[in-house]
């Protein structure tokens, strides 16, 4: 199916999409939200204490990181520059199984990638929470994940952020609306976590929660001991049986308290721990690409 001036299109999509240096980590992308120097991406690829941005002309700049949000995978990032080539959101909500897919990015050192595909579906996936995605089968690698999704107009529909199956998952544009419009979380745990259910021998049940595949060092949860392949289960009020839910009690701003139960060793004991939580970074899930 051909498209007029689709050569154009990509190329200035292109020049929207940016390079983001993550450290010993590896590279993601990046999306110019904004003329004066706004750039989304991605939460978990702003993980590194110094974040700095490559643009399409080959501009190197150091980026402050302005607000993340665990829960819908999204940061902010700026830059001190002018008069950038800012992408073009799309209202995601009309957007329709069928639909034209672009993805750009940087996947695996290749800057400027372009994939496209069909859009698949709109909505929630199980286990994943009850936000929705935008489900398109392009091809995603590693350095893809806070790169644009865009639709035949070189319209913004989602930000690319991880690979269920043969489906590449975005963040809906208008999820990007809603993070900017809020007030800023400081909630950050240092921790990779994925959803995993635990056989309990002694009460031949099961019980749901997170396993840390990942801790940070020097982070709130390496700092309260907790291990990677410890089990959080919730904390007083509620159970983890998703990673809204870690989401939610992570939630707030200014230091506080967090009181979690966990699962160590060979799962028979329930532990609890108080994590001290203050203005900083946010866990993530480990789904993303």
């Amino acid at each position: 199916m051909a498209i007029q001036g689709f050569g154009e299109i990509a190329e200035k999509l292109r020049r929207s999409t940016v390079l983001i240096f993550a450290g010993a980590r590896g590279n993601g992308s990046g999306v110019i939200w904004s003329a004066d120097g706004a750039i989304i991406t991605n939460a978990h690829v702003a993980r590194a204490s110094q974040i700095r941005v490559q643009l399409w002309d080959g501009r190197e700049f150091d980026a402050a990181l302005v607000s993340r949000d665990t829960r819908r995978d999204l940061a902010e990032l700026r830059i001190s520059a002018a008069n950038l080539p800012a992408a073009s959101p799309a209202d995601s909500s009309q957007v329709r199984p069928g639909e034209l897919a672009i993805a750009i990015g940087n996947p695996l050192g290749f800057v400027g990638a372009l994939t496209t595909g069909v859009v698949h579906a709109v909505g929630p996936l199980r286990r994943l929470g009850s936000e929705p995605w935008v489900q398109a089968d392009v091809r995603l690698a590693p350095g893809n994940s806070g790169g644009p999704l865009a639709d035949a107009h070189g319209r913004v529909i989602g930000i690319n952020t991880m690979v269920a199956g043969s489906l590449a998952l975005a963040v809906p544009s208008n999820a990007v609306t809603n993070f900017l419009a809020a007030d800023p979380i400081d909630a950050w745990l240092g921790v990779i976590v994925a959803p995993v259910r635990v056989p309990r021998p002694a009460s031949r049940s099961k019980v749901f929660g997170l396993v840390l595949l990942e801790v940070e060092p020097d982070s709130p949860a390496a700092n309260a001991s907790l291990l990677p392949g410890d089990i959080l289960l919730g904390t007083g009020e509620k159970s983890f049986a998703s990673l809204d839910d870690l989401a939610s009690a992570l939630q707030g701003s200014g230091p506080r308290l967090l009181r979690l139960a966990f699962l160590r060793g060979n799962y028979e004991r329930f532990r609890q721990v108080t994590v001290q939580l203050g203005a900083q970074r946010i866990s993530r899930s480990a789904a993303a690409a």
